[in-house]
This record gives C-alpha cells, structure tokens and sequence, in this order.
C-alpha cells in the first residue's frame, strides 16, 4: 500500500497498482470506506491484539531486493506498544531463515498479525527503527484489520523442544516440498514496490491466503498457482504485483514448526479459461520460483489441528424476516451447552451443498442475544450467493450443519459510555444481538438505535427491535426509509424518509461522548463516520463491520 498519511484527506490510502486492480474489479467505491479504516497508527485494539500474540508474521527484502515473509516467535510479551506508532518486537529471523541479517533501520517491514484459534487478523507496513541484536522497532506508515475469511482454526501451543532444525536451499522444490503445498491449507505472501515519483519508500505487505487443502497447485518443481477469491476489495497484492511482480511465500507445517520460504516473480491470469475452472475465483496467481529455503522446526510453536473446534448444529426454527432476509435458529445436535458468544461475533458454517465436491465455508453475524442458549442467524438472499439460496431454498428444520466457535471483534465496550447503534440493511443483525444484550443484562447505558432501509418490505426484524426498545425507557429506535410505500405511514412504520446523514444525526442529538457502532454497505458507513467526524466524535469511539457483498456473506 501507500505510505502516503492516510488521514491526510488529500491522500489516497492506495498507491496506482491498487486503483488499477480495483479499478478492473469494479469496486473503486471503496476509496472513502478505507480512508476511514486505513489509520497511520495503531488503535488501542490493535496495540492489544498484536502485542498478546505468541508470534508475527513478518515481510521484507533480502540485500538483494526480493521479498520473503517469515515467522518471529517468542514469549508472552515479545512485541510491545511503546506508544500509537511503535511495535518493539523481541525477536529477529535466525541463521537460515531468508531474512537473516536482512532487518535494517529503515528496511520497509510488512506485519500481519493472526490469530488462528479466533480467526482475528490485522495488517501494518511501515519501516524498521532501531535494531539490535536481540529485536527490532518496527514504526508504523499504515495499519488496518482485515475479514475473518479463509482463516482455519488452530490452537497454538508451545513445543517442548525448541532448537531450530537443518536449513536447505534449492532453486527448485522437492518431492517432499511438493506434497507439502499441495496439502496445505494456507500460506502467507509478500509483496511490495517502490515509486520514487510517488512515495520516497517502497513498502511492504504481509498478507494472508488460505482455502480447501489443495488449492495451491504445483504445476512443476519451478511454479505453484492459487485462486484468489473475493476479499476485502483493497487488493494490495495485486495492486503490488501489478507494479513489481516479485513475491515471497511462506508455508508453515502446524505439527513440526517447520517452515518453508519460497521467493520469485508472479504473474496474474485475469480471464483465461483456467480461471473458469476455479468457481468464484478473480483470478489466478503463479509464481515462477527463484528459491526454495527449508528450515525444520524453525519455531517453538505449534498450532492443534482445526477439526476439533467443529461443533455439529441442527436447525430447529427457520423464519422470514423480510422480502429477502430469513432467520435460522440452531442448537446443539447433542443437546449441550453451545460455547457462549460476544454480542456482535459472527458464526461460521459448513453447508453440505449438492454438486459441491467440498463443504462451503460462510460465515454469518449473531443476530441473537448470548443468553438465548442458542445460535440464531438472519442471511440475506444474494443474487449470485450459493450459501444464501441454498440455505433459504432447502435448509429446513432438523437439517444438521457443522460450525466452529463464534468469533470476531466487533464487539461491546466495556465501559459506561452511552451507545449509538447505526445500521443499514442486513448490517442490523450484529448490532441487534447487541442490542439484545444490553436489554437482558443489568446494562444500563442508554442507547440509541438507527436503521436504515429502502422501506418495510425490506426492514428485517423491525418488530423486535422495537419490542426490544419498549422494554428500557433509555432505549430510542429511529427508522429511516430511503423509499418509503404508499401504505406505510410516518411515524407509525418509519420516523423519518430520506437516509440517515449528518443532518439527520444532529436531530437526534446522540452523545459526543457514546461508542458508535456503525454495520451496512462500505458507501453508508463510509459516509456516516466522516459525517461523525465533522461532529467532533473521536475516530476511537467508532466501531465499524462491513456487511458488503463477499463471498464470506453469500
């Protein structure tokens, strides 16, 4: 990405390789939802989050100019926060790794920070600072979190025995090496450029992909090639790889902490008739291999597999709750507890859908409360969404479905702070489990629930939520229609026609000092925090969840 200030309204938080990709995609409408999203420093939550976890993965270029990503480990409290723009990390890659001795101040350093158990992940570029022999700082340019999607669960742990293994390097892979992508699940990439005329540093991407085992292909010991599915619409390494082609890549094995880098240069096939052989793939990526590095239990680490969070669900209530929006209330298949949700969390499940050769992955927002002892989700039909037709068509009650843990940051303050609940659409589903929550609990900050829609037809679970809202006196619901039928009557079915908007947030008179919740199409709530922001509401107090089209919603 960029290292342009993205909180300079001038500046666009994506460079011209991304704005040619999105641009390609069709969605260069998320321009003004990522300025609001792409911060130049790291938000409380994420200072938590990356300085909680047992590892990072880091990105960055060798002294010959090729980028390679790799895994840094060590106890608990190995990163710190220093301050809003600084990570201290206490560790450095080893003799063998690719990017030994290759961390340098001011080398640029792509970080991702994931956590596989809850499926959590966040981004941040920036550059080195101070380096020393036993860690570096890492000064951040720009920081963003990214969708749960592709993501497999996996508990991590410590190994007992911790010494690095032998290192191999090769220009082409191996037999072994083979069958470890080809089984793989997910890998990590890096990607960068540099354009004097644009940036006086080139920056660098530490990105995750992952799918089904087998959806890296080996095609012989010098290419691999993956799918690339629908995202979160920045395309930063594409956008990269349009600008400098060359790549690195990282495959893990989760049982031996053995790790295998790969560096080269990426190509992508937009529209070829391969990628019709990949349903619902953008495209294809195939790295042509320059290296292949080889470490054995590289990390301490090791990480359980994925299939012991899979709880098995069956249906037993099935709703409509509008033209295009139906309810699927699920309990445990064996009768027990279900592990307790935060309000807000998403669920995520497999369908076994007919013609499918493998189960489909979605995953779909809470929209209940977590003291109903039960799992409820409300998933709007999408035109071309296989999950959302195949689950309103032939989903019924007593069907069974697997489903790993509830997961997901966006979720209820902990403070006493007042809460401005703002949705559109089926964004109302996380912020009505919310809203449950703060009702049925001795909760006792006010709130103040907007939502906005085209007009009844389209209005899921209207009706609770003003239930909801005549239960507590400090609870104030206010409905916008955009387009408003002949037969529904102001101030009876809606309060007020037109969007909700600046002007309309004034009338309302919320709190500077609430928590704002904000969940709908990247348009509306782009909109909406800048319309927050020009009120003098801090950009730390506005909470956002994109429900845009993906395939993680259809």
């Amino acid at each position: 990405m960029s290292q342009k200030n993205p909180q300079d309204n001038d500046a666009s938080p994506f460079h011209r390789g991304e704005h040619i990709a999105q641009a390609r995609m069709g969605v260069r409408d998320i321009e003004d939802w990522a300025r609001k999203v792409v911060r130049d420093h790291l938000p409380e939550q994420h200072s938590d989050f990356h300085t909680s976890l047992p590892f990072l993965v880091i990105a960055a270029r060798d002294d010959a100019g090729r980028p390679w990503v790799t895994l840094l480990d060590g106890p608990d409290g190995f990163v710190t926060a220093p301050n809003t723009r600084t990570l201290s990390i206490a560790a450095l890659p080893g003799p063998g790794d690719a990017l030994h001795n290759a961390i340098t101040p001011d080398s640029d350093i792509g970080i991702l920070g994931i956590q596989l158990a809850t499926r959590r992940r966040n981004r941040a570029n920036g550059r080195a600072g101070k380096v020393s022999a036993s860690g570096f700082d890492f000064h951040v340019d720009q920081t963003f979190g990214n969708c749960p999607q592709y993501i497999h669960e996996r508990e991590v742990y410590r190994a007992e025995s911790t010494a690095p293994g032998p290192t191999t390097r090769s220009r082409g892979l191996a037999a072994h090496q083979t069958s470890w992508i080809s089984s793989a699940d997910t890998f990590f990439i890096a990607s960068g450029f540099r354009d004097e005329g644009e940036s006086p540093t080139y920056g660098l991407d530490a990105s995750h992909r992952g799918g089904e085992r087998g959806f890296v292909q080996v095609l012989d010991d010098r290419r691999v090639r993956f799918p690339d599915y629908a995202g979160n619409n920045h395309f930063n390494t594409v956008g990269n790889l349009l600008l400098d082609p060359r790549a690195g890549y990282l495959f893990v094995d989760f049982e031996t902490g053995s790790v295998l880098q790969l560096t080269g240069t990426a190509s992508i096939d937009w529209d070829s008739d391969e990628v019709a052989n990949f349903p619902g793939a953008r495209h294809l990526v195939t790295l042509e291999i320059d290296e292949v590095i080889e470490t054995r239990s590289a990390v301490g680490l090791r990480w359980s597999s994925d299939a012991k969070s899979v709880r098995s669900l069956r249906l037993v209530e099935k709703a409509p709750e509008s033209a295009d929006v139906t309810s699927f209330v699920f309990e445990a298949r064996d009768g027990g507890p279900l592990p307790r949700f935060e309000p807000g969390q998403h669920l995520p499940i497999e369908l076994e859908i007919p013609g499918a050769s493998t189960p489909v992955r979605r995953t779909y927002s809470l929209s209940n409360g977590p003291n109903d002892q039960r799992y409820r989700i409300s998933v709007k039909r999408e035109p071309q969404g296989t999950a959302s037709q195949f689950l309103q068509d032939h989903l019924e009650p007593g069907a069974i479905l697997n489903s790993r843990r509830p997961s997901g940051d966006f979720v209820l303050t902990r403070d006493t702070r007042p809460l401005v609940l703002i949705s559109a659409g089926i964004g109302v589903t996380p912020l009505l489990s919310m809203l449950n929550a703060v009702v049925d609990t001795a909760d006792t900050r006010p709130v103040l629930f907007i939502h906005s829609a085209r007009n009844g037809q389209h209005h899921p679970m209207a009706q609770e939520v003003r239930a909801l809202a005549a239960r507590r006196s400090d609870v104030t619901v206010h409905v916008a229609y955009s387009q408003p039928t002949a037969q529904e009557k102001l101030g009876r079915d809606y309060d007020s026609s037109g969007r909700v908007n600046g002007p309309l947030l004034s009338r309302l008179k919320h709190s500077v000092d609430a928590q704002y919740f904000l969940c709908g199409p990247i348009g509306f709530m782009a909109q909406v925090q800048a319309d927050l922001e020009s009120q003098g509401i801090s950009p730390e107090h506005i909470h956002t969840e994109n429900f845009g089209p993906s395939a993680s919603q259809q």
